[in-house]
């Protein structure tokens, strides 16, 4: 019943995302990009899960690629992207692709799910390094009190039906770690497929949060020129109690 992360989630991750607000990050980031100067033609999204940022990348008329850590996840991603879009395994601390892009992208707190300033030091560099010069990287993380204090009543449940007609009840528990700074998310799903079969499983997502003053000298040794860190959806300067950023930097 126990599995990996991003494993046996896959299947039915889209379901219980399904009020993701996608759309609305990519305008975020987009008007961002557009103000600064930047004409975007290519995109690499990190982290790209099932696709569902790499989506709206694609629908604003780029050419996109889509780099992740789990075959699971990339194997849904496959099924509901067009054809179009290229998709490649890889570890965002050490991927190579080859090519830069004008815009990077890595959202829905993915970069938490590195637990080391040397992890995501290492991603960091490996974005910066799939840049053109002038391309941009725009990435969301939870803070340090985010990851302390994810969702009210620590703890998120509800009942989501996939495209095939799947029942998933869900229950997700969450906790810090003080010791290690860190926070733990017990994902439990039960999958009913309506004719008698039932899955059940659990996958334990381990998140650390980094705060604007962690951000700055890691963004600096992987070679970004200015960046800003912003709250979403005004842009504004983050608060003390933010419990998530946005960091746009510049190549």
């Amino acid at each position: 019943m126990h599995k990996r992360p991003f494993t046996a989630l896959a299947a039915v991750y889209d379901a219980i995302m399904a009020d993701v607000e996608y759309d609305h990050w990519a305008d975020f980031v987009l008007t961002y990009a557009r103000d600064g100067g930047l004409e975007v033609r290519t995109a690499l999204d990190l982290a790209c899960g099932t696709g569902g940022f790499t989506r709206e990348l694609w629908q604003a008329g780029f050419r996109v690629h889509g780099v992740d850590g789990s075959p699971d996840m990339l194997e849904v991603a496959r099924e509901r992207l067009p054809a179009g879009v290229t998709l490649s395994l890889g570890d965002l601390r050490t991927f190579e692709l080859g090519e830069t892009f004008d815009l990077v992208t890595c959202v829905f707190d993915s970069l938490n799910n590195l637990l080391t300033s040397t992890d995501l030091g290492a991603a960091l560099g490996r974005a910066r390094a799939h840049l053109r010069p002038g391309g941009l990287l725009a990435c969301d993380l939870n803070t340090r009190l985010g990851v302390r204090e994810l969702w009210e009543d620590s703890c998120i449940e509800g009942l989501a039906r996939t495209p095939e007609g799947q029942e998933v009840h869900y229950h997700w528990s969450h906790h810090h770690e003080p010791e290690e700074d860190v926070g733990v998310v017990q994902a439990f799903c039960r999958v009913e497929d309506g004719q008698g079969g039932l899955q059940e499983f659990v996958e334990e997502h381990r998140e650390r949060g980094y705060d604007p003053a962690d951000l700055d000298p890691l963004l600096r040794d992987a070679g970004f020129t200015r960046w800003e860190i912003l709250e979403y959806p005004d842009y504004a300067p983050p608060e003390p109690q933010t419990p998530r950023v946005w960091v746009f930097a510049w190549a």
